[in-house]
């Protein structure tokens, strides 16, 4: 079978708060698909009687995503267009969504995303905190090996890092930061586009105390660690430029990306660095 005589599944972003909060392409959207997939059926259908539209719903969510599937794309396949949507914000960050869409893409299955409310995106743009890059980690895990690692990830990055986190493990979660990372800069961005919005700014220990009986999804925007690049740039100039060199080679990098990367830690134009390794 064709493409052209597949359906269309829809990525539609819905609101995380504000039912204002929602394009007038993801309404069209919603009108016009033939069936709506939603991770809370009773949630979605708040909304799509706020905005008075009627259409079939199907759940999809993380306990029943496997059969649900492929339940998903036969309809897909004869043809009928589909919207997948989250309780809230944008479908597949940290949501249901990732693996209907990954089966579409081998199935040739056209899927079209309809961007709106992410936040993520939203807590990070009203931080304060460095925006130029950001790692975005979800929830932490709650294996303790898996935890350890992502915190050490947290502790040892110089990027922004974005995490989710409930109000009943935000306790925890921030003595688990503080054990680990030290008393970094941190916001909680909580109630996001809500009545009881709130940005709550400072280092961990003060949070901590501002937290207590705290209510509302949170999101975290941590600052990055800013003695990282310090103490790369120190390794670095200790090493000679042949020993630099070895390190990547060790790694499989070829001469072209070596010379990149060395110019870059070392903090120099790459065309001195390649003088020095011309054969």
């Amino acid at each position: 079978m064709e493409e052209g005589k597949f359906g269309v599944l829809y990525i539609v972003a819905t609101p995380i708060g504000n039912l204002e909060d929602i394009t007038l392409r993801a309404i069209n959207v919603l009108k016009e698909v033939d069936l709506i997939a939603a991770e809370d059926t009773r949630h979605s259908l708040k909304l799509l009687n706020h905005l008075e539209i009627s259409k079939p719903l199907i759940s999809y969510h993380r306990h029943n995503e496997d059969t649900r599937t492929d339940l998903l794309i036969k309809e897909l396949k004869e043809g009928k267009s589909i919207a997948l949507i989250s309780d809230a914000g944008t479908p597949g960050i940290s949501d249901p969504g990732e693996e209907v869409i990954k089966k579409c893409i081998e199935e040739n299955i056209k899927i079209v995303p309809i961007p709106g409310a992410c936040a993520m995106i939203n807590a990070l743009i009203c931080s304060g905190i460095d925006t130029t890059e950001f790692t975005f980690l979800g929830f932490l895990p709650l294996n303790k090996k898996n935890r350890s690692q992502k915190l050490e990830e947290i502790k040892n990055s110089n990027k922004t890092l974005i995490l989710y986190e409930a109000p009943h493990k935000i306790k925890s979660t921030l003595s688990d930061l503080k054990n680990v990372i030290g008393d970094r800069d941190i916001v909680i961005a909580r109630e996001l586009t809500k009545i009881h919005e709130e940005f709550l700014r400072g280092n961990i220990n003060e949070l901590i105390e501002k937290t207590e009986n705290i209510k509302g999804e949170m999101v975290l925007i941590i600052d990055k660690n800013n003695n990282v690049d310090i103490e790369k740039e120190s390794l670095f100039n200790n090493l000679t430029l042949e020993e630099h060199y070895k390190l990547y080679e060790k790694q499989g990098l070829c001469k072209k990306d070596i010379i990149k990367k060395i110019a870059k830690d070392r903090n120099v134009n790459k065309n001195e660095i390649y003088q020095k390794f011309i054969d």
